[in-house]
């Protein structure tokens, strides 16, 4: 029984599923671009085995099936469905640039047997999402529409988690990549305080510093004259078929790395955890040891929040020029920067450049909001260094890496990957460890097991390397990624 009505789930491996339950009406018509509003209830049971269409967005190799703009649902995976039961409750926030995936993708079985209610959620994407526009904000913030989605996820699991066995008073909010970034955003929303105990953030610190508002508006005019609507208005926005507003998405205001909308975000990110502005939840926190050879197989990175071409193959003659264009420095602070990674110390120039802006973007980034977090709530880092993990997004034998998206693998079953491949026996014997310890950080606020013992990142910098044949403390991982380096090179946050 929810608040909309009686819903009938599976039997899964010993587990229960409900999937494709709304928690938020259709955001189409003239809710378009609103905050979500409350879902219709329902007479009779609702069947609950199915998942709901994903939000629209471009083909890709995460895209679901079903596509439409009433798209928010969310499913649950559960161990038991008495409400004495209280079970601590993750709530999944699917990554995939603000723009793509679905919570469908990700399968909360495992991590249910191993102890918790988990919840995955979707969320609306792309300009439906994250536009920014003045004549959208006549009756609320302009942009952030998908951080609202999430919120009134929380708050659906606030008032309802109890009847599928979950504890309402211990949330951990979790995420990878712009789930993990939309993670960090809850956690420095005054909007989101009360919603969640705890956070979980997966590759997410890589984008701390957020568009001011009118910059976003801007481009939103921008994007609203491209999409047919010079005339600005609102209506004529709202009457933009879904598939214009999907094929222009890169015109759109910024997604990642978000908007300042002065209403879910009164501030960017890393402002407001270096000031201790955030709610003061306890925060497991960690990167991936080569996040951007994912990306540089397409001839790109992710550097601070943005999606950045480079000039390939990467050479001597154009590698500190590359490393100015993707940081945004000056060709001083790139030189700097480069000496830490001389080519000569990497198989390739493009590895070295790969490396480097990886270490300035996801690893740094990490360890930034570790040491800020860290002094003011407990706080738990690790890297996650398996680099015989499949591969999600490519075929086997491509290469061999910890890259973005690698720890997929371990915490969740992937029932669409493009790519499935079994983990072997070692292998799962870490995803066994790794689903043990998030469960156990979001039962306790501690992620240690009786077979690991995990320290707090605290003053020392101590992160835990999850990597083969065993889990080890590791002490130097800011100075193994040149963190130093970029903290004197790199503008700081805004």
């Amino acid at each position: 029984m929810t608040g909309g009505g009686v819903v009938r789930g599976a039997s899964v491996d010993g587990t229960y599923s409900f999937r494709g339950l709304p928690f938020a009406a259709a955001p189409t018509g003239n809710l378009r671009w609103r905050a979500p509003q409350p879902a219709a209830s329902w007479r009779g049971v609702r069947d609950a085995t199915a998942y709901g269409p994903g939000c629209p967005q471009a083909p890709s190799v995460v895209t679901p099936a079903q596509l439409s703009e009433d798209c928010l649902f969310l499913n649950v995976s559960t161990p038991a469905l008495r409400a004495v039961a209280k079970k601590p409750v993750v709530v999944w926030i699917h990554g995939g640039g603000l723009t793509a995936d679905t919570g469908a993708n990700y399968d909360g079985t495992k991590l249910a047997k191993a102890g918790a209610v988990v919840v995955t959620v979707n969320y609306r994407l792309g300009a439906l999402g994250f536009l920014a526009h003045p004549a959208l904000a006549s009756r609320g913030a302009a942009g952030n529409y998908g951080l609202m989605d999430q919120q009134a996820a929380l708050r659906w699991v606030q008032r309802n988690i109890a009847q599928f066995g979950g504890d309402p008073h211990n949330v951990t909010i979790a995420g990878e990549s712009a789930g993990g970034l939309s993670v960090l955003a809850h956690v420095t929303s005054r909007s989101s305080k009360g919603l969640f105990q705890r956070a979980i953030v997966e590759s997410g610190a890589f984008a701390l510093e957020q568009e001011p508002l009118a910059k976003a508006e801007t481009s939103g005019k921008e994007f609203a004259t491209k999409v047919g609507c010079a005339d600005q208005s609102a209506e004529c926005l709202r009457n933009v078929p879904v598939q214009t507003l999907v094929d222009n998405v890169d015109s759109a205001s910024a997604t990642i790395p978000g908007v300042v909308d002065g209403a879910v975000l009164k501030e960017s990110i890393g402002t407001a955890l270096a000031a201790g502005r955030f709610n003061h939840v306890t925060i497991l926190n960690g990167s991936n040891h080569d996040e951007e050879a994912l990306f540089t197989l397409g001839g790109r990175v992710v550097s601070r929040g943005y999606n950045v071409p480079y000039t390939t193959p990467v050479t001597a003659a154009n590698y500190e020029t590359n490393i100015a264009t993707a940081l945004r420095v000056s060709p001083t602070q790139a030189a700097t920067i480069a000496a830490d990674y001389p080519l000569t110390a990497y198989p390739t120039p493009d590895k070295a450049f790969g490396t480097l802006i990886g270490d300035a973007t996801f690893a740094c980034g990490a360890a930034q909001v570790n040491t800020w977090a860290a002094r003011r709530v407990p706080t738990y880092g690790y890297e996650f260094n398996d680099d015989t993990a499949p591969f999600l997004f490519a075929p086997p034998g491509l290469f061999s890496v910890a890259t973005h998206g690698s720890e997929m693998w371990y915490l969740f079953d992937l029932p669409n990957a493009p790519f499935p491949a079994p983990l072997n026996a070692e292998q799962t014997a870490l995803a066994d460890s790794m689903r043990a310890a998030w469960v156990n950080f979001a039962k306790t606020g501690n992620p240690s097991t009786h077979a690991v013992s995990w320290p707090r990142y605290g003053h020392t910098g101590k992160v835990l390397s999850l990597e083969l044949p065993a889990a080890q403390v590791s002490t130097d991982f800011a100075a193994r990624h040149h963190c130093t380096t970029f903290a004197q090179n790199l503008d700081k946050v805004k």
